[in-house]
């Protein structure tokens, strides 16, 4: 056949119907792949932000929510407790949280929290990954005398006070680590979210 027997319009009218079957078929193609990249409900949901109601509760008490696979704290502070805390100080690691990864800017302050009364903390303690005991009361026979309510590694005996602030001379190198988290209403604090968040 030689070139003079060609329609030219009839061949890029066929050539334009080709080319666009083929990029709808790579479109059916490709479209479940990059899809398949994606993370799944599952793990979507398990980043996500968690919500605490803390509306019921009661003055010294613990609520636990998990958040990213982790155990959250959330404690009301009683008046007695954040009474407390200054006078620990010369028994803490790092009683100012100097240590900045430990907790986000707005807790490195005494209380280690935005609302002195509620606590909020990753319930993991910073040795070997235990998850400590929540003992509120003060000077218990076991604990002795000097104890003011806190936490206790019973893996490794690490000790953290109210404040989540680790205690000289146990294994725990450094505080217990404060989420990022901020207060979507007066009873309801969101974990994994905080104010500079878009």
């Amino acid at each position: 056949m030689n070139a003079e027997g060609v329609d030219q319009k009839r061949r890029r009218v066929l050539v334009t119907a080709t080319s666009a079957v083929g990029a709808v078929g790579v479109g059916f193609i490709a479209v479940p792949f990059i899809s398949s990249m994606n993370p799944s409900a599952k793990a979507r949901a398990a980043g996500a932000p968690v919500q605490a109601d803390v509306s019921k509760l009661e003055p010294g008490a613990l609520l636990r929510v998990k958040y990213r696979g982790q155990p959250i704290w959330v404690v009301r502070r009683t008046d007695k407790m954040l009474e407390a805390l200054p006078t620990l100080e010369p028994k803490l690691v790092d009683p100012d949280s100097a240590v900045e990864s430990q907790q986000p800017p707005y807790c490195a302050n005494p209380t280690r929290s935005i609302k002195p009364e509620y606590f909020v903390a990753i319930g993991i303690c910073t040795h070997l990954g235990c998850s400590p005991t929540y003992r509120p009361e003060f000077a218990p026979d076991d604990m002795g005398p000097d104890w003011k309510g806190g936490w206790f590694c019973p893996c490794h005996g690490s000790k953290f006070d109210l404040a989540g602030r680790v205690y000289k001379g146990v294994p725990a190198p450094t505080n217990l680590v404060i989420p990022k988290h901020k207060y979507v209403n007066e009873n309801t604090i969101l974990v994994g979210e905080d104010e500079g968040a878009a």
